[in-house]
Parts: C-alpha cells; structure tokens; sequence
C-alpha cells in the first residue's frame, strides 16, 4: 500500500505525463484492472445463486465470503477509476443530480450508477445478514435483496460492455457479442479467484469449507470458459473471413503489425493458458484433483486477467483513429499505483473477514469444528 501510495503522489504532482498513457492511448493500466475486476465483482453471483436460490448447501455454508469478494470487488474498481481521472475531486460532475452528465444517454454515468446500487445492494445484505446471524435471529426479510442481487450483477457486466460497445470510432469494440463474452470471461475469472481464497481461508483460519462447493464452482467454470473460447473462436472468424477494418487489431493482438508485437507473446499466452484449464476443468481425473483444480484456476485468473485486460483495453485504440500505432506498455508509477490497490483490496476482505467470521463461527455445528469434505 506504501508503494501504491507513493505512486500516486508523484501522479497527482506531476500529472499523467509519468504514466505511459497518451493521446493515441488514453485508457491504459488502470481501466484493464477496473474491466477485469467488475467480472470478479460480477461473478460472486455464482455463489449466490446456487446458495440461496437452490440451497445447495455446502457453497450457502460460504456464501458470505462470496458477497465480501463482491464488496471488495466494487471498492477496487471504485480506485482504478478515481486514479484513472486527472482531477479525481471533480468525479460529482458524472453523478445525477449532484453533477451535469449527459443523463440518461451517458453510459459512463449509467455505469456508476450499477456499479454503486452493486455495491450498496451487497453491502447491505452481507451486514443485514451478519447481524441476524450475531441475534441468532432469521433473515429471510433480506431474500427479496438478494434476489435482485442477481440481475443486477449481470447488469453491471452488460452495461461495462456497453460502455465500449457505443463508442463507434473504435471498430475493435463494435461487436455486439462483446457483452456475452464479458459475462463469460467473468463466471471464469471470478469464480477461479473465489476458489483460491477459500482454500487460503480454509487453512489460514480453520474455515470448514467442503470440497464439494470447490468442485461444483470448478464445474461452473468448466462450462463458461468453455463458452468464453466458443466466443472468441466466433469473433475471430467473423472478422477473419470478412477481412473487416477489425482485423487490424486482431492481427495487433496475435501476430503484431507492422512491427509492432508488444502484446503478441501475452495474448499467445493467455489462449494456451485458457485452453489448457478447460482440459483440466473437463478431463475426470483432473477436474476431482485439487491440485489440477488450482493449478487451473491460477490459469483462468491470468489468462483471463490478459485477455480482458490489455487484450480489450489497448488494441482498441490500435491503431488510432488517424492510423497511427502507439504501443502502450505501464509506467512503473502505473505498476506502483496498481499494486496500491490491489494490497487495498486485499486490506478490505482482509478485514471483511475479521468482522465476519466470528459471528459465523457463532452459528457453525460443532462449535465451529472443520468439517471434511
């Protein structure tokens, strides 16, 4: 956090001229990580949905630590964009009411707007539940929230997507399977991410965490990634075989062009790191293994970390809209800035989690004693 803080000192005092971002490339680090993080936001509807819609119990046991990914999720997101803005102090102008944005027809002020009720949706569920829980009270009254909850983590994607979708100078955006493939690369990189931390929690802190709900959420990413590879596998053909100005970007991404391959060796890395978890996630002898299981999901989080970050972000912009080819790579100040977050992050569920396990453990059988799974 120190770094991330010193980082951003040296931005604010000198500007973005320290980070890599110019006017050929003017969403770089910072809005990949946000993109990337509202799938890992959006994905804890993955354990929602079987917990308390289906009551399959051995994830509704550790749904709580799904909502605090969300939480922690949102609040991230919440600081790549603050960094991203010159003047973060002036963010009011996009909000309505309190600012002028160019309501309803803005998507970015559409975009706040989900991204806040998410995270006030899930705030409040997750301490309304808490709470119950500490009275050893019911907290069915919440249900109804937690039913919106659900729709409105899709929208949250869907409308992000839309975000690039409208933007009709930058032709890389303009695919209206951008939006079903966000929602794909989220239930993979979420979800592979929430299976990390529960082994993490469940030895760190004792957590009685049963492999069965390891296995179902490894079961669930089997089928988006598999479906995030169908969708890329469309994309490219469309674009391939029609020979549209798109491809220029694309051939940016896999092959470089003109001589520019900056991103070339990390796409070429991400598509084998996908395909190579969706073997593991389906081949039986490897799907039951935890071992396979987590070398899997360390796959999908970074392959799905590339291809949705730089991999949408930066060859959006090339190349840009008089020709030219910038090639982005981060500043150290960026790097600084984003590892800040992401130890702010780690902070958050860090502390989510004080708060909330002993109030859980309260409830648990056995006085809290593991369970195997």
């Amino acid at each position: 956090m120190v770094i991330g803080l010193i980082s951003y000192a040296i931005q604010m005092s000198n500007g973005f001229i320290v980070t890599a971002i110019r006017d050929q490339v003017s969403w770089g680090f910072y809005i990949s990580n946000f993109t990337f993080l509202v799938g890992v936001a959006a994905a804890a509807v993955l354990l929602v949905l079987p917990a308390y819609v289906y009551h399959f119990k051995p994830i509704k046991e550790i749904v709580f630590l799904g909502e605090m990914m969300a939480i922690t999720a949102i609040c991230m997101c919440i600081l790549f964009v603050t960094v991203d803005l010159g003047h973060p102090e002036r963010v009011w102008h996009m909000l309505p009411l309190f600012g002028s944005p160019n309501f309803p027809r803005s998507m970015l002020t559409w975009d706040v707007l989900v991204l806040n009720g998410y995270l006030i949706i899930n705030a409040t569920v997750f301490f309304y539940i808490m709470y119950k829980l500490y009275e050893g009270a019911d907290y069915n009254k919440i249900m109804p929230l937690v039913l919106l909850s659900i729709p409105w983590a899709v929208s949250i994607h869907t409308v992000t997507a839309f975000l690039y979708n409208g933007l009709g100078a930058r032709p890389f955006w303009n695919a209206s399977i951008l939006a079903p493939r966000f929602l794909a690369s989220a239930f993979c990189s979420g979800p592979a991410l929430m299976i990390l931390v529960l082994q993490i929690v469940r030895k760190m802190a004792n957590v009685p965490i049963d492999n069965k709900a390891i296995f179902k959420l490894s079961e669930l990413i089997a089928y988006t990634m598999a479906l995030n590879i169908f969708l890329l596998f469309c994309e490219v053909f469309k674009e391939v075989y029609s020979d549209s100005i798109h491809l220029y970007s694309l051939k940016y991404l896999y092959f470089g062009l003109h001589g520019h391959n900056n991103l070339v060796p990390w796409m070429w890395t991400a598509l084998v790191f996908n395909s190579v978890s969706l073997f593991l996630f389906l081949y039986p002898k490897t799907s039951k293994s935890i071992k396979y299981v987590n070398a899997a999901c360390v796959m999908t989080f970074i392959g799905v970390y590339i291809e949705k970050g730089f991999g949408l972000i930066i060859p959006g912009f090339v190349p840009d809209t008089l020709g030219e080819i910038y090639e982005y790579s981060p500043s150290i100040v960026e790097i600084g800035v984003t590892i800040g977050i992401w130890a702010t992050g780690a902070l958050i569920y860090t502390m989510l989690f004080k708060f909330a396990y002993p109030i859980y453990k309260k409830g648990l059988p056995n006085n809290g004693e593991r369970q195997e799974g």
